[in-house]
């Protein structure tokens, strides 16, 4: 019979976002970002960086806004 809860895989399900304080280095969003999707937090950094740069500087208020918003 089918597992309806889809619990039957070898991964375990994936628990809410947090942020990473022990890993990260100002607020601890792009490590928590990395470990929320499963990517290297070097890129998750990264991107944000370039995403400021590029984005005029409205990833910072994003930033922000998740490291006061989570947890």
């Amino acid at each position: 019979m089918n597992d309806i809860m889809g619990t039957s895989g070898s991964k375990p399900p994936r628990a809410g976002f947090r942020l990473d304080k022990r890993q990260g280095k100002v607020f601890g969003v792009c490590a928590g970002i990395g470990n929320y999707f499963g990517i290297d937090t070097m890129l998750v950094r990264v991107g944000f960086v370039l995403a400021t740069l590029l984005g005029f500087g409205s990833p910072v208020l994003i930033y922000l806004a998740v490291a006061l918003i989570a947890d």
